[in-house]
């Protein structure tokens, strides 16, 4: 008779790897370990690396209090091409030099435009649903609607390294904002307010709500281990709610 193990009650967080939906990773350890309830405290693109708040057992009724946290991402933005998914992965849409484009000016813009309370329009490349319909099923077939403008707050945008070029500058960041910010929307309108177009060419996720990537388990790593490990890792519903960990 195999053995029967209940689940965990909290929350794992877990270190994605580039090219893997968030979903595929629930899937992976609901099947390899046999856990029953399995959730997340908010999806990465899949380009996107870092922290994803797996839930677990009683971790999944907490989703609402795990989603709301606020984030941290670092990466890369790519200045003289507007992109149609506003990343690397879309097609170019739009192209400009970027031999004038100064650090001074990103930052003054930056300053002016992208801090604080902001609206912001959801790309068409997304999953959020206009009467049912995921944009993104829209997108693929060529079409555009009208979308309605969503408050953020962005807390911190910061250039930390600049790479001026005749074509393709680039500049790395830090981002602290609150959820449902789509960092590559900030990037795209960065590069339209900068009047040299600009997409995001990487992202990380350093920080969720209280957890910061530091506790994260690579992905590949967590498969290499034995439930009991992984059980170790799993942050306990209460603990995450105090910030006790």
């Amino acid at each position: 008779m195999s053995a029967v193990f209940s689940d965990p009650d909290g929350i794992l967080p877990v270190d994605k790897p580039a090219g893997m939906p968030s979903h595929v990773i629930v899937t992976t350890l609901r099947r390899k370990f046999g856990f029953s309830k399995v959730g997340h405290g908010g999806t990465l693109d899949p380009d996107a690396t870092g922290l994803l708040l797996i839930l677990l057992g009683k971790g999944t009724k907490i989703s609402d209090r795990v989603m709301g946290g606020d984030k941290t991402y670092t990466g890369t933005i790519r200045f003289g091409a507007a992109t149609t998914t506003q990343d690397r992965l879309g097609e170019v849409i739009e192209q400009h030099s970027t031999g004038a484009l100064t650090e001074t000016a990103i930052h003054e813009a930056i300053r002016r435009d992208f801090i604080g309370d902001l609206f912001q329009k959801p790309p068409m490349y997304s999953a959020v649903k206009i009467a049912g319909q995921p944009l993104y099923k829209l997108a693929v077939r060529g079409e555009e609607c009208a979308r309605e403008e969503r408050f953020i707050h962005v807390f911190s945008f910061k250039i930390t390294a600049f790479r001026p070029a005749d074509e393709r500058a680039e500049a790395d960041f830090e981002v602290r904002c609150t959820k449902g910010t789509y960092v590559r929307t900030l990037a795209h309108d960065l590069g339209q307010t900068l009047g040299v177009g600009a997409h995001l060419c990487a992202l990380r996720r350093t920080a969720s709500g209280k957890v910061d990537i530091e506790r994260a388990t690579p992905f590949a790593d967590l498969l290499d281990m034995p439930r009991s490990e992984i059980e170790r890792r799993v942050i306990p519903c209460p603990n995450y709610l105090s910030g006790a960990f």
